[in-house]
């Protein structure tokens, strides 16, 4: 059973301070002409975790996305509901529907483990966003 399409837009929440994980937001920043992505940067220092429920170390341990019904997305979860908002984009689609599959589910989560295990390691960006509400797609 194929899960249900998040309802947008769609929170995204990320370390700015991350080069790979910022990289991945200007990515997708780029592509959402529809405005369905917005990025919340949980190291800006005014980001307050508390009214999401979620504390702040789940945060930095992975990825989260929360679409407008409060649904959470987490980890591999949370890319997958990123690809769903551009809807006209096959090979975001592809990707959608493998990590569904279930092989592909279990290496994809494991592979995100290992990722979420060495990011605190990886190069700091030095401008990140300092807003705590980065619009992605927005000018």
């Amino acid at each position: 059973m194929q899960p249900s399409l998040p309802l947008f837009p769609l929170r995204v929440f990320y370390d700015g301070a991350c080069s790979v994980c910022a990289g991945e937001i200007d990515h997708y920043r780029r592509l959402d002409h529809a405005g369905r992505l917005v990025a919340v940067d949980i190291s800006a220092a005014d980001f307050d975790p508390l009214p999401y429920g979620i504390p702040l170390e789940a945060f930095h341990y992975e990825l989260h996305a929360i679409d407008q019904q409060g649904t959470v997305y987490r980890g591999v979860d949370a890319f997958r509901a990123i690809w769903q908002a551009f809807p006209a984009s096959v090979l975001f689609g592809m990707l959608a529907t493998l990590v569904t599959l279930p092989v592909i589910r279990v290496l994809a989560r494991a592979g995100y483990r290992g990722f979420a295990r060495v990011r605190p390691f990886l190069p700091k960006r030095r401008s990140a966003c300092h807003s705590g509400d980065c619009r992605v797609g927005r000018k």
